[in-house]
């Protein structure tokens, strides 16, 4: 088993905000030829030395991207990183709970994606969804493995995934990262801030995802309270391209710094 976490107030609208580092466009190039490059354990192993604080892969059942071998060969490298964690996300309907049975990582986050679909577009939503995923999310706790479901930025529905068992939510946040730098930008944020907030006011803590960047990440951390955790990959790996993975971490974390900083002016 991986080495927990400490635990963390999910009420703390202080603690700083986390970077996860999603690696799945990483493999999406390597199995393009069967070289074995780039790695995808090395990329994660660069991302962690330079001062990530998690890694997050999505292995779809397809294997598009992440494969199996990968899943368990970074949990091998977690296991030299006390302190950092380990998020595999995916629908717990697929193949997300064979790898958490086997793993145990310190989070699963569940999204409720079809077999062929794109990329995440939507959360789970309550109570249609509930009854099957409590039993799973009950699985999970008692594993050891901390629960977090992927949401869309919806107030109400957030007592109901407290309800469920589950530790934390991650706002679904391709409609701010859509609206950035248009007039709904301030609609969008205040969106976010209400779910958060209602996340919170139950005792949820607040993860959040999807094509966040550079451009937004600041104005994201400063405006929705209580963010403990960002899981980014398209972007980060675009920019790690032209960066490098180390400058390009060091980047997403000064964004971070940034929005924490304008809490005091």
């Amino acid at each position: 088993m991986t080495t927990a976490t400490p635990s963390i107030d999910p009420t703390s609208a202080r603690h700083r905000t986390a970077l996860s580092v999603n690696v799945n466009k990483v493999a999406l190039v390597r199995n393009t030829r069967h070289l074995g490059i780039p790695s995808v354990l090395r990329a994660a192993e660069l991302c962690l030395q330079a001062g990530a604080q998690g890694i997050t892969v999505h292995p779809r059942p397809d294997e598009r991207h992440i494969r199996a071998h990968d899943v368990t060969d970074l949990a091998a490298l977690l296991k030299n990183w006390p302190g950092r964690e380990y998020n595999i996300e995916g629908n717990p309907s697929q193949n997300l709970m064979d790898f958490i049975r086997a793993v145990r990582p310190q989070q699963a986050t569940f999204v409720p994606d079809s077999e062929d679909q794109f990329t995440s577009d939507h959360g789970w939503y309550f109570p249609q969804d509930g009854a099957r995923l409590a039993p799973l999310i009950a699985e999970c706790k008692a594993l050891g493995v901390r629960v977090s479901l992927f949401m869309d930025p919806l107030p109400e529905q957030m007592a109901q995934a407290k309800a469920l068992g589950a530790d934390r939510v991650e706002l679904y946040t391709e409609p701010y990262a859509a609206a950035w730098g248009t007039p709904q930008q301030a609609q969008q944020i205040e969106r976010y801030r209400a779910a958060a907030q209602a996340a919170l006011d139950v005792g949820l803590g607040v993860n959040a995802g999807h094509d966040l960047s550079r451009d937004n990440l600041a104005a994201f951390v400063r405006g929705v309270p209580g963010v403990l955790e960002v899981s980014i990959g398209h972007a980060l790996i675009a920019d790690a391209l032209e960066l490098g993975y180390g400058a390009t971490v060091q980047a997403y974390q000064a964004c971070i710094d940034a929005g924490f900083a304008t809490e005091n002016i």
